[in-house]
């Protein structure tokens, strides 16, 4: 469906014909899903997301204007309920952590398969904030332009991508500092006598 028929579609649902949302359902659902799959990183909380959207979306459309792309309108939604489920997330572990601390050690078999089998693309991921996270996967996986990145984050073009730069920086140099520390031998273990 190109832009022009897109436009049309949704001045007919703001002009009471709600039917044809289930057509923009259709064109979304499998590329709001992907987004919210990257985003919290959890299918099932995915699944959950992109019904939420959806139906947010349906709900303010009469909000919609058409200065902006619908489909950047749209990743707008999702990405700030994504960022509500994923403060929620880390609320709900800090209050669990309060109530039931940590004690499980982890064994030294366990360690070594973590060190040796963990990936430092993951690790450098990890290390992102959910900014940096966003602004990489809109970029990599959802193959948005910086233009498009700018309607949906309301930052400039320029902006966008001095700040990717950094990101690309950032996660080279994490993944190099995981490669090294793979290699490097604990230091109790250098210091133990058999």
């Amino acid at each position: 469906m190109d832009s022009r028929e897109l436009e049309q579609l949704i001045f007919g649902i703001q002009s009471g014909n709600s039917g044809q949302y289930a057509l923009i359902v259709r064109a979304f659902q499998q590329p709001i899903y992907g987004y919210c799959c990257r985003l919290l990183g959890n299918r099932q909380d995915a699944e959950d997301a992109v019904q939420d959207i959806l139906v947010k979306a349906y709900q303010a459309i009469h909000q919609y204007k058409p200065t902006v792309q619908f489909s950047a309108w749209l990743y707008r939604i999702a990405y700030n309920h994504c960022l509500n489920l994923l403060r929620r997330r880390r609320l709900h572990r800090q209050v669990m952590q309060i109530f039931r601390p940590e004690t499980v050690v982890a064994s030294a078999e366990q360690e070594l398969d973590d060190r040796l089998y963990k990936p430092s693309l993951a690790a450098a991921l990890a290390k992102l904030s959910l900014e940096e996270r966003n602004i990489l996967i809109l970029r990599v996986f959802e193959e948005k332009s910086y233009a498009e990145m700018s309607e949906i984050l309301k930052i400039s073009p320029n902006a966008l991508n001095k700040r990717m730069n950094r990101i690309k920086q950032k996660v080279k140099q994490v993944m190099e500092s995981e490669e090294e520390k793979l290699w490097d031998e604990p230091q109790s273990a250098m210091n133990t006598k058999i």
